[in-house]
């Protein structure tokens, strides 16, 4: 480049701070990422999710209507996933900052990655052998607190460690790790017995997974005087940014938050939803959801891959995150007036190549914005805010606008999807309020 773009600009800003003088792992040539990160990442990224994901999609809807029956499950959902969300998103910034300011001798991040994933099987074997709803909460909520912590530190690992110039690449390479997830992990659905099994066994894949991206990770380590001491004041600023003193990041939080409740909070009640429309069986429902995560997998990695690579051929974030977004309202809206398991697995298909276009241009626009370069973990966690909080705030707003479609032709589950494309609509051009990326 002949002149220096923006986020050009921001990254070698944040590449002469002081604190960057520390060996971060990268390669000496500067335009990559250390060898054999990008996919020990992607595998990392793939365990967690197949822990984390699958329960919040599928396992948790067949654990409540299990415990609450039919009558008591949209009730019991909403309230095991919407606290349980509140802890992700409190967990996701305050591990960040204790992160950042973790002077180990085992690193920064190794930790907290490792600690993490431990915390999230124990929780996800109280999940399982979970008989009332209160164990099921608590069970769930920590659950979310352990791989939320492993979430927090993996991905300050990303600025840590890649150019810029590289990390849409590598963001389109991790990002599909979640589909896969949970396409494996509805599949096990179908193969294992339900009860505790089905719920640990992705848990000890997560361990085995995280461990080994850990302990190969070229760790930041830093002294005690590089290093703040972490007041208890400070882990309740964790939680929170000044939009007006960084407005771009504001944006790209605002944005994150749409994105993520058009697609996951509307996802969370696609059970319910496939049961109600199609009057499909508990038995009947895995098999369909599983041809239709198939669908939304396929189309995420495709998108995915070619998403961030072309994003980082042109040197362009904000115009995918713009096509993404409006592929998503097209998917979102096939599902709603679906009449056919046809059309059902085709709206999934479009949504995952919205989403997993979106995902792959995401993370790498969202490190060209962070605030401080000495706070990646806890400036992270607080953008995972955006991806947590629909999940809390979805359940709790999910039964009104249902209660309000139940009594039009289209249904309260179809109402719930347009309503996740309106906000599609409205993230995909939000987008461009960010003004130092392109």
């Amino acid at each position: 480049m002949t002149t220096p773009e923006p986020e050009a600009v921001a990254s070698a800003t944040a590449n002469t701070h002081p604190a960057d003088h520390r060996d971060h792992g990268r390669d000496p040539a500067g335009d990559r990422a250390p060898r054999g990160y990008m996919l020990l990442y992607a595998f990392a990224m793939f365990g967690v999710c197949l822990a984390l994901l699958t329960p919040a999609l599928v396992g948790l809807a067949l654990k409540a209507r299990e415990i609450a029956g039919s009558d008591g499950q949209a009730a019991a959902l909403g309230l095991v996933a919407g606290v349980g969300a509140f802890f992700a998103l409190v967990a996701n910034p305050v591990v960040g900052r204790l992160s950042d300011r973790t002077t180990s001798r085992w690193g920064q991040r190794r930790p907290w990655i490792i600690g993490g994933v431990l915390v999230g099987l124990v929780a996800l074997v109280i999940v399982g052998t979970a008989t009332s709803i209160a164990v099921l909460l608590i069970g769930w909520s920590l659950a979310q607190v352990g791989f939320n912590a492993t979430l927090s530190a993996m991905s300050a690992t990303i600025p840590d460690q890649v150019p810029e110039a590289r990390r849409g690449t590598v963001s389109g390479v991790a990002s599909i790790a979640s589909p896969i997830a949970i396409l494996l992990g509805i599949a096990a659905y179908n193969v294992l017995p339900f009860g505790v099994i089905v719920f640990a066994a992705p848990g000890v894949v997560a361990v085995v997974l995280a461990a080994v991206f850990a302990l190969t990770l070229r760790d930041r380590r830093i002294t005690r005087a590089e290093a703040p001491a972490v007041r208890v004041r400070d882990l309740f600023t964790s939680l929170v940014f000044n939009p007006r003193k960084h407005p771009d990041f504001g944006w790209v939080w605002a944005n994150r938050f749409l994105m993520f409740f058009a697609y996951m909070g509307t996802g969370t009640y696609l059970t319910y939803f496939v049961i109600d429309r199609f009057n499909q069986t508990e038995e009947q429902v895995t098999g369909v959801l599983l041809i239709s995560n198939l669908c939304g997998t396929g189309g995420m990695i495709l998108a995915s891959l070619l998403g961030g690579f072309l994003s980082d051929r042109f040197h362009r974030r904000r115009p995918f995150v713009t096509i993404a977004g409006l592929v998503m309202v097209v998917g979102l809206v096939a599902v709603s007036l679906a009449d056919s398991f046809a059309v059902l697995y085709a709206g999934q298909l479009i949504m995952g190549a919205g989403f997993g276009a979106y995902l792959a241009v995401d993370l790498a626009l969202a490190t060209l914005v962070l605030p401080s370069p000495d706070d990646h973990a806890k400036d992270l966690g607080v953008l995972n805010i955006a991806q947590a909080l629909p999940q809390s705030i979805a359940p709790a707003i999910a039964p009104a606008i249902i209660a309000i479609g139940m009594s039009t032709s289209l249904g309260g589950y179809a109402v719930w999807y347009l309503f996740g494309a309106a906000l599609a609509v409205i993230g995909a051009f939000l987008i461009y309020k960010v003004k130092a990326v392109r």
